[in-house]
């Protein structure tokens, strides 16, 4: 047995490895946590299968749901999901790089590479400094955002105290870690006209999903934009010209629908529109009725989730960048150019060849799933795919049909929230046993394309 463990040991020797263990892990602890009698209002203990989909569902900060959050758990069963989408939005080797920080007060190169690899450092030598960024950050956004919602609750609803600050708390978590978990069995259906509500909310999902090292980059060069990096330009117009395009789409397909819009002022139709194209960045709140929505609109949510948000944010989605950098190749490729140019630099192959192969792994995993779910349950195309999508992207958007498409639909969207977070590339190196190296080149090939 001990000349096994060295062996043993290197499965895990790359940080992919490490973050996608600690992702299970964080589930699994989840899921016994929820499945104590304790969590339930009712005092009986909750089925594994609900356990291990609200677990999985929080870390991956998704926001799908088999129960109804408010009348099923407890109060205690509703922190834990609040700790595990603050477990899940922060990343398991960022809290952990954090207490060795605190603990030891050094980092080793195998810490530090573990939280490059989570928190997406641009320089290994900038890790300790970028997780107390995040942390710090992450902390002081959720304190500002539960600020607001508890003086709302308390002055515009008559919560009690006790209550608005709980309410605030938790829904400041749940909306900048974009998870969508909320506290009423119509999620914020009721508050749909409130701008203090949507757009406080909306602000947090915004804030979480760009990413952290887009927002350290925009809050230390405010003044002079034309110096942010490339990363950060093309994330945030993109994301501008999502949310923009996202809002117009709602407003012109859900204007006179009776079951969205329709009964709205010209204001609260603008503001629940807005919201609706904020919420697929990922965060699965929803003011408005979704299965009430055209099939059209459900087509935009699903593209808008598939994009989803910023990297090294708390969003999922194959990210607003990959999706930046494919136009980019598809222009220079339109142009006859031999290399690909964004904001006067050269985007290198390797770049170009991750963008591409996250997008059609995650076109194949959507696929696929599609195509499982359509023969395990009974709904139409156009659900199914937005359950997938929703899923995949971390969302947490639904139809309403998550709690009906069986042990099998459910143990699928599991998967597909899980991979979703973690990444298609990062579970695939995970899985891996070491990198492989060519040391010779082959002969080029030419091939007839299209």
């Amino acid at each position: 047995m001990r000349k096994r463990a060295p062996a043993l040991l290197e499965r895990f020797q790359h940080p992919a490895q490490v973050i996608v263990t600690g992702f299970a892990v964080a589930v699994l602890l989840g899921t016994a946590l929820l499945a104590l009698p304790v969590a339930t209002e009712s005092g009986e203990s909750t089925g594994w299968l609900t356990a291990l989909f609200t677990a999985t569902s929080s870390v991956c900060v998704t926001g799908l749901a088999v129960v109804d959050t408010e009348s099923h758990w407890s109060a205690f069963g509703e922190v834990v999901i609040a700790l595990l989408i603050q477990i899940g939005g922060l990343g398991i080797m960022t809290l952990a790089t954090l207490f060795t920080v605190l603990v030891a007060g050094r980092l080793g190169l195998r810490a530090k590479l573990f939280a490059q690899a989570e928190t997406k450092a641009l320089r290994m030598t900038d890790v300790r400094s970028v997780v107390r960024r995040v942390v710090l950050f992450s902390l002081a956004c959720e304190a500002v955002v539960a600020v607001v919602l508890t003086g709302r609750f308390l002055l515009g609803y008559g919560e009690p105290v006790g209550r608005a600050v709980y309410l605030g708390v938790f829904h400041a978590v749940s909306s900048f870690n974009n998870a969508g978990f909320a506290l009423w069995s119509d999620n914020l259906m009721g508050f749909v006209t409130d701008p203090w509500i949507c757009l406080t909310i909306a602000a947090s999902v915004i804030v979480g999903g760009l990413g952290f090292p887009v927002w350290f980059e925009v809050l230390g060069n405010w003044r002079h934009p034309g110096r942010w990096s490339v990363l950060t330009r093309i994330t945030v117009w993109t994301t501008v010209i999502l949310l923009a395009g996202g809002t117009l789409m709602f407003l012109a397909t859900e204007w006179r629908n009776p079951g969205t819009l329709g009964e709205l002022d010209d204001p609260g139709k603008v503001l629940a529109a807005f919201f609706a194209a904020v919420m697929p960045r990922t965060a699965g709140f929803n003011s408005l009725d979704i299965a009430a929505m055209h099939p059209s609109s459900w087509l935009v949510t699903d593209l808008l989730m598939f994009v989803g948000g910023g990297s090294a944010g708390t969003a999922g989605g194959i990210k607003v960048t990959t999706f930046a950098l494919l136009a980019f190749v598809i222009w220079a490729e339109m142009r006859g150019e031999a290399s690909v140019h964004v904001g006067h630099r050269r985007l290198p192959g390797s770049v170009q060849r991750q963008a591409v192969s996250i997008s059609l792994i995650s076109v194949a995993l959507v696929a696929v799933s599609t195509y499982l779910m359509l023969a395990l349950t009974p709904f139409s195309l156009d659900r199914v795919l937005f359950e997938v999508v929703s899923a995949f992207g971390t969302t947490g958007l639904s139809t309403g049909i998550t709690a009906q498409v069986g042990v099998a639909g459910q143990l699928l969207l599991v998967v597909l929230m899980f991979v979703g977070r973690t990444g298609p590339l990062t579970l695939g190196s995970a899985l891996a046993l070491k990198e492989r190296t060519r040391h010779y080149r082959l002969p080029d090939e030419k091939m007839i394309v299209g």
